[in-house]
């Protein structure tokens, strides 16, 4: 007699020898009548089965979520691509008479039929770049502060100050850009020009006129109304996004991985880059393309603290800068019909621009939650 292992338990077996040097033959029985079948601890309880209940079995209220959130679903995807068609078909008239020079004309005058969005829709990248490269260290230290280092009693008012400074009109920021900051900034601006002069986005050169020469005002004007202006007023408005989307993926690090990167010796900081850090990386990156999908859309605060150009800007430090947005907010107005056509048409290519961004942005921060990323 002896003991074997079927499934999630003991069972008794029996080896019966036969004459003469036959083959050995084995059969599992049945345990004898009073024999204690005892489950095997080492495999587990045994799966639960899962049964599925038909569509036509499941309750009303089942039936009812699932058709308003199937319903909103395509509500959404009605509306955005209504809003498509309806700007390509507003837009027809101007892209039809401009064809591909639409995209790389650097001027805007759609009475001469002389207009494109080269120079407006590298601007609206060149300041969301720029602000994101502001906001992304901002967020990036704000969130792991709260996730990591602040003191309980201190998370929910941070996060709460973090919440209402998204909920700042995009004017207040535009206000304080324009009032205070961009006056405040020039020896700012004219010591990066002046030291950092090497890196191409951020060489300026200043051509005074020989009345200029001695006027502190007419040399201050050139370090005003730039696409770095507008980049740190957007990099404000941006931040708050991003570090919530950032806390959220790093709140979420394992805590068993926490602890045992503790329980090897390691620091916070050396748990928080080993662990947190690499768990969030698909938090990171779709908190700064959500940021980056504002800020190419942002049009109140941009509009007031830049001096529009329409030509392609070599540089973020000096004066001149253009954005899409903006230039509807300052066109819309005072336009005639066919004028109206080629400002849908710089909206169209807007919309579809911050869609492709926010998209993707979408896809990496689902795709973060599994923390499949995760570096143990």
């Amino acid at each position: 007699m002896g003991e074997g292992l079927c499934g999630n338990g003991r069972i008794l077996f029996s080896i019966r020898f036969r004459p003469q040097g036959g083959p050995v033959s084995g059969a599992v029985v049945r345990p004898p009548a009073g024999t204690v079948v005892v489950p095997d601890p080492a495999s587990g309880p045994a799966a639960p089965e899962i049964r599925i209940r038909p569509a036509h079995l499941r309750p009303p209220a089942d039936k009812v979520f699932r058709g308003m959130a199937r319903g909103s679903g395509i509500a959404v995807l009605s509306l955005m691509t209504l809003i498509g068609l309806f700007l390509g078909l507003r837009a027809q008239n101007a892209l039809s008479a401009d064809g591909f020079k639409f995209v790389t004309t650097q001027a805007w005058d759609p009475e001469s039929h002389n207009f494109g969005i080269a120079g407006v829709l590298t601007g609206s990248v060149l300041i969301a770049l720029t602000a994101i490269f502001f906001a992304l260290p901002l967020a990036l230290g704000t969130a792991l502060f709260i996730s990591e280092y602040a003191p309980p009693r201190w998370k929910k008012g941070l996060i709460a100050a973090i919440d209402l400074m998204a909920a700042i009109p995009s004017v207040v920021f535009g206000l304080w850009g324009f009032f205070f900051f961009e006056h405040n900034s020039v020896g700012t601006t004219r010591w990066m020009s002046d030291y950092l002069g090497w890196i191409p986005l951020l060489h300026l050169r200043v051509d005074t006129n020989a009345d200029d020469v001695g006027n502190p005002l007419a040399s201050t004007s050139y370090y005003t109304g730039s696409t770095f202006i507008a980049g740190v007023v957007v990099a404000l408005m941006v931040t708050p996004i991003a570090c919530s989307v950032m806390r959220e993926a790093f709140s979420q690090a394992p805590l068993g991985e926490r602890e045992g990167a503790y329980a090897l010796g390691a620091t916070r900081w050396g748990m928080v880059r080993n662990v947190v850090l690499p768990f969030g990386r698909g938090g990171i990156i779709g908190g700064t393309m959500l940021g980056l999908g504002r800020a190419l859309g942002e049009t109140i605060a941009v509009y007031m603290v830049i001096s529009m150009t329409f030509k392609i800007q070599g540089h973020i430090l000096g004066k001149g800068a253009s954005s899409v947005s903006a230039l509807i907010a300052l066109r819309y107005g005072a336009s005639s019909t066919f004028a109206i056509s080629a400002l849908m048409a710089a909206g169209l290519s807007l919309f579809l621009l911050t869609l492709v961004v926010n998209f993707g942005a979408s896809m990496i921060v689902a795709r973060s939650r599994s923390g499949a990323e995760s570096e143990a």
